[in-house]
């Protein structure tokens, strides 16, 4: 059959969007796993939340737990190495009150398009500096910008690192706190991993304001749906199989 040159056109225009479209995918989609192992969600038969918090610690952190405090509840909090050095009993306070800490690298920079060495660097660096502070090593590890790349999964292997996305995103980087907690409670269900923010890359005194104010509202609503809020560790250690993922 012969085929001209319009259908192999089509079809190798039809291959590099799929070839694209599978690309994307495995970099930024909540579920992807074609990188490095990662999980978006805890079991969905549970009533259960955890609270995750990206990009601290900074001067702004406290004021969260103060508020995370009142309400007892614990959280994860995937912490920059850079930050970690700069505020090292922000940290430790952290770790004191009860709340899991996790990898969110060194500098706070995009995966893509670097080298697996400087991928392993990232993580490594951010590991070592919250060891050396509270001499607690991560089990957790969030990208930033959830931008996944080649040479991750070797790094999260000799690390010892799980990759951790998200459920939900609550984008309060750059919007209002009640419109963050809208739309957490238009879409939280059971196993849910939520992701806000304690600090906004490696600025030392980020304005948080929008985080506190969504947090404060959530917390009581949620918990008056019958939600339990727990760590990552509490949420997906129990069940080692993760038959539900």
């Amino acid at each position: 059959m012969l085929i001209d040159q319009e259908t192999i056109t089509s079809l190798a225009t039809a291959g590099a969007a799929s070839a694209a479209g599978l690309m994307t995918y495995a970099v930024r989609g909540r579920s992807a796993e074609i990188l490095a192992p990662s999980i978006y969600r805890g079991d969905p038969d549970k009533p259960e939340i955890a609270l995750t918090f990206d990009d601290g610690p900074s001067m702004s952190t406290p004021a969260l737990l103060e508020v995370l405090a009142e309400h007892n509840v614990k959280g994860t909090f995937f912490m920059c190495g850079r930050n970690v050095r700069r505020f090292p009993e922000i940290t430790r306070e952290v770790l004191a009150q009860g709340h899991d800490l996790g990898n969110h690298t060194e500098s706070h920079n995009y995966l893509h398009f670097h080298s697996p060495e400087h991928i392993y660097r990232e993580l490594a660096m951010a590991q070592q500096s919250i060891r050396t502070v509270t001499g607690v090593r991560p089990r957790w590890f969030r990208p930033p910008y959830g931008v996944r790349w080649f040479g991750l999964r070797g790094a999260q292997e000799k690390l010892g690192l799980t990759g951790v996305m998200w459920t939900v995103i609550g984008r309060d980087w750059k919007w209002s706190g009640p419109r963050v907690a809208r739309l957490m409670l238009s879409r939280v269900q059971n196993g849910s991993i939520l992701c806000l923010h304690d600090g906004r890359g490696t600025i030392p005194s980020p304005d948080i304001r929008p985080t506190i104010e969504a947090v404060e509202f959530l917390i009581p609503r949620l918990i008056d749906r019958g939600y339990k809020f727990v760590t990552l560790t509490d949420m997906l250690c129990r069940n080692q199989s993760r038959s539900w993922r």
